[in-house]
């Protein structure tokens, strides 16, 4: 059963790991994908000889459009869901049966691996900001690691989805406000191990940061569809 789930693996100048992650997942006897997000050195190459398959993108898109990319992949294949996690090495994907164990006991529609051993002050601010503005109720909400079931697949790939900004925000407030069941579940990472984190090092993008997930949020509330 958990083996008609298929992981993506967004990717983008990541061939100094990419090869570690796709083994840890082919370990768990999971199919993998890489979307190769325009990657300017050997990360499609590597993944390649891991003997995945691999989708390239010719410009960059950015981490959302990657994963969607990957859904529509997983659809037309008939896969009953996807797990989606980071290229970087931090997720660790001997813990994606944790993560499908609510998918698959019908208890929710998109599970996210949280840690809560990484949420720092900034990252503990940010979510708060966050569940108080919308109402979502996830703490770590820029965590990559995540299970959607076929039904919130179908409903990300569509085009109202194409353009949501910021993967983490858009999507989860997308998925919130169409009544879509979330759940986080507690898992431990792996320290980053190369580069940075795009928002949380330094106070004056966690700020950005803020402002971003203020607008966004208010610009999402609007009425559901059917609603007087």
């Amino acid at each position: 059963m958990f083996k008609n789930y298929l992981v993506v693996i967004p990717a983008h100048n990541e061939e100094a790991v990419i090869s570690a992650v796709i083994f840890e997942v082919l370990k768990q006897g999971f199919p993998c994908l890489v979307i190769d997000d325009a990657s300017q050195d050997g990360t499609a190459e590597k993944a390649l000889r891991c003997g995945v398959e691999v989708i390239k993108h010719p410009v960059r898109l950015g981490a959302w459009l990657a994963v969607q990319t990957g859904m529509k992949y997983a659809l037309k294949k008939g896969f009953a869901g996807l797990i989606s996690l980071d290229a970087d090495g931090q997720h660790i994907p001997g813990h994606i049966k944790d993560l499908l164990q609510p998918i698959v006991l019908q208890k929710a529609d998109v599970v996210i691996g949280a840690c809560p051993a990484r949420l720092s002050l900034q990252r503990r601010l940010t979510g708060s900001f966050f569940r108080l503005l919308t109402g979502v109720p996830v703490r770590d909400i820029t965590s990559g690691f995540r299970v959607y079931n076929r039904k919130a697949l179908y409903f990300l790939v569509s085009h109202p989805h194409l353009l949501l900004d910021y993967q983490d925000l858009g999507v989860l407030i997308a998925l919130h406000k169409a009544g879509f069941r979330l759940k986080e579940v507690s898992v431990p990472m792996r320290p980053r191990q190369h580069g940075k984190s795009r928002i949380f090092y330094s106070w004056w993008e966690v700020i950005r940061y803020l402002a971003h997930t203020g607008l966004l949020g208010l610009a999402k509330q609007v009425r559901r569809p059917g609603r007087s």
